[in-house]
């Protein structure tokens, strides 16, 4: 690994392998064009080797953790995987089979398939969730377990950004008798040595860097608010749980407390590293460290394959989903074809991309402006495939 140019006056620290030379200057370029008091990680695997590990910004190492967010989402996502590989569940069976007391409110007939698509349209509850309630994904699930659909089940889609992880978490639980927090962290967290947790241990608090609120300019506060303009009892309301009348989410300040950290929303409340989502991903699809991929093959191309794609309801613009993670071609296409992955709200991204056996991680600590933090984790994860297509 090279160190590049590890200078005082560098704004990024860590190391680079040979090739890679120009994602450290495109991550210096995204830390420099933020405002003031912006810290981010990025790190890549290659072949299952570490070819990226960079960080920079106030208070920052490659040692910290962070709220990733929604960017958890792709764990839970693996466990599920998983298991269906294994045969302990099926794609096309219904929920109500593994789970009986969700088969009501018009949901009986919808698969495990179609919820992992986000086409069940249990994106939240009436009145919404209490604070207690969100931080832990049994109480989500006892509520969405009586609560009729937003939209008539499979005959759309719409992000079910706080509580996917809950509804399938649930048949986790019953099909296996183990929580979805128990699996991962015995089969896939611990083994690999992945920086990526659901539910954050005490003895770890001490790495934890608090989420930083957006700092927009005032022409992009002018335009959150247009965009914002969706009222708390609207589908994009309800799916943010901002329809409590006393405590709306604060979706920018969420992981702050330590009491979501260890309840662990496995929906929207990571916590980890650049680097433990990279390797995440990277054992997904290939050897790390000696150990074999989690997924096989056709497992992970199964699970990428589009299965929503279109106007999202709760996001209101266009979106692409596969079997739960987010088809990641059509949101970056200078990726493979059977790229999958998951981002989180602050602006953290990461995925697979196996035709360029590629495990990607992207994380920032501050909030970021949407149309800010897109457009960076893409400039950066096109320059990591760029380099890692001609390194070879």
């Amino acid at each position: 690994m090279s160190n590049g140019t590890n200078t005082p006056e560098s704004l990024a620290q860590g190391t680079v392998a040979e090739g890679y030379e120009g994602v450290r200057e495109v991550f210096e370029e995204t830390l420099a064009e933020e405002r003031a008091g912006h810290s981010a990680q990025l790190a890549a695997y290659v072949d299952g080797r570490r070819v990226v590990d960079l960080w920079g910004g106030p208070g920052i190492t490659g040692e910290s953790l962070v709220g990733v967010y929604s960017a958890i989402k792709g764990a839970a996502h693996l466990v599920v995987a998983l298991l269906v590989q294994e045969g302990v569940l099926e794609l096309d069976e219904k929920v109500a089979h593994y789970w009986p007391e969700f088969g009501s409110a018009g949901k009986e007939d919808i698969t495990l398939r179609e919820l992992m698509a986000h086409r069940a349209g249990v994106i939240g509850v009436e009145g919404g969730f209490t604070p207690e309630e969100m931080a832990d994904d049994r109480a989500i699930a006892a509520r969405l377990a009586g609560q009729r659909p937003f939209w008539h089940p499979g005959s759309a889609f719409g992000y079910h950004g706080l509580v996917i992880a809950a509804l399938t978490g649930e048949v986790v639980l019953r099909a296996t008798g183990r929580t979805l927090h128990e699996l991962y962290e015995s089969r896939i967290r611990a083994p690999y040595g992945l920086d990526l947790y659901m539910r954050l241990p005490e003895e770890q608090e001490h790495r934890f860097l608090t989420t930083q609120p957006m700092d927009p300019t005032p022409e992009q506060k002018a335009l959150l608010l247009q965009q914002g303009a969706a009222g708390p009892d609207s589908l994009t309301g309800v799916a943010g749980n901002r329809n409590h009348p006393v405590h709306p989410t604060d979706i920018q300040t969420f992981p702050n407390s330590r009491a979501v950290r260890a309840g662990g929303n496995a929906s929207a409340a990571g916590v980890g590293s650049a680097r433990g989502l990279a390797r995440m991903y990277a054992a997904a699809i290939g050897e790390v460290d000696g150990r074999a991929p989690l997924l096989t093959p056709e497992t992970a191309a199964r699970f990428a394959q589009v299965q929503s794609t279109g106007r999202d309801l709760v996001f209101r613009e266009h979106y692409s989903f596969g079997v739960g993670f987010i088809a990641m071609a059509d949101m970056l296409p200078f990726l493979g074809a059977r790229s999958f992955g998951h981002g989180g709200a602050p602006g953290s991204q990461a995925f697979a991309d196996p035709s360029a056996r590629l495990g990607f991680g992207y994380t920032r600590r501050r909030f970021g402006f949407p149309a800010t933090s897109r457009a960076q984790s893409k400039r950066l994860a096109e320059a990591v495939r760029r380099a890692a297509v001609s390194v070879g």
